[in-house]
């Protein structure tokens, strides 16, 4: 057996879980086998984008977990980056403009 630890934060709460699991288990098994699902069922475990220590997994069902691990769950950005960024630059341009 192996110590991983499950993390998510939801817009209202976060969690850190520790559990023990096999050697060999897939990163998704050991998301199941958390339990974090029954702290957060608006959570789709088996669709998910699931990290490792800030490394997106591009595989969670193949790929095992090693010892320490630290998987997080990932929830959807509220609002684009790159659309956050437009929106200020173009805020910004009017500023000056009626600064002139």
């Amino acid at each position: 057996m192996i110590e991983i630890e499950v993390v998510h934060a939801s817009v209202d709460r976060q969690v850190l879980r520790t559990c023990s699991v096999p050697e060999g288990t897939s990163v998704r098994a050991a998301l199941l086998a958390s339990g974090i699902a029954e702290d957060f069922p608006e959570l789709d475990l088996s669709a998910c984008p699931i990290g490792i220590f800030g490394k997106v997994v591009a595989d969670p069902d193949q790929q095992a977990v090693q010892a320490c691990d630290r998987l997080e769950i990932y929830r959807p950005l509220l609002a684009d980056p790159k659309e956050i960024r437009r929106l200020r630059a173009a805020k910004a341009a009017q500023a000056r403009q009626a600064d002139q």
